[in-house]
């Protein structure tokens, strides 16, 4: 059995970022002889705490300068991917922006409780199945709940400012490493895959880095 690093870049607001990660588990499956040791990186695609909340075609049809029927379009695709991959993703389109800063402060937080995956996972669920406010602390200890880890030390942790520091330093690492896109997953500190690549193009990546580590 090889063991690999894997340092995953994402946004709790990215849903490629929860597709990647997807096809990531799905990659693995194909591959038993190689296990992945798998840490989350924060980035945030709308930093501006102080920013108004948008709903989300709106917003995306002014990012990009294209009108909100093809955002509408590009939604419905990831949705389709989504549901593939076994993801909730039936209220995308609903959702608002939103600032993710405190939702990364509870993802690093339940990395030390061995519990980043489920966090993340609750995050996504909560942000693209329901179209929840992710920024809500409410909601973000509920998540943290669901990800099977106590609502009281969550509220308790939002209510400080633990794990602000880890995250800053987090999302300015990556920055200064040329990460502007994500997700981006960092294969053993050597090789970067970016974007949500199918799974067997994730599987045939891992298989010849575990080559190279033989």
């Amino acid at each position: 059995m090889t063991t690999i690093k894997i340092d995953l870049v994402s946004d709790i607001a990215c849903p490629w970022c929860a597709i990647g990660y997807a096809r990531l588990q799905q990659a693995l499956t194909t591959i038993p002889d190689i296990s992945v040791e798998l840490e989350w990186h924060a980035f945030q695609l709308n930093p501006d705490k102080n920013a108004p909340q948008e709903p989300i075609l709106q917003a995306l049809s002014k990012k990009y300068g294209r009108d909100e029927n093809e955002m509408r379009a590009s939604q419905e695709h990831m949705i389709q991917v989504a549901t593939e991959l076994g993801l909730n993703f039936s209220q995308l389109q609903q959702r608002y922006t939103c600032n993710t800063f405190d939702g990364h402060r509870l993802v690093k937080w339940a990395a030390t409780q061995n519990k980043a995956d489920a966090m993340k996972l609750a995050l996504f669920d909560a942000y693209f199945g329901h179209a929840k406010n992710v920024a809500d602390h409410q909601v973000l200890a509920q998540c943290a709940e669901d990800a099977g880890l106590s609502k009281k030390e969550a509220a308790k942790i939002l209510a400080s400012d633990k794990f602000a520091a880890v995250v800053t330093a987090d999302i300015a690492k990556y920055q200064q490493a040329g990460i502007s896109s994500v997700p981006a997953f960092i294969i053993n500190n050597q090789y970067l895959i970016s974007g949500a690549q199918e799974p067997a193009q994730l599987a045939t990546a891992l298989q010849k880095v575990a080559t190279e580590l033989a």
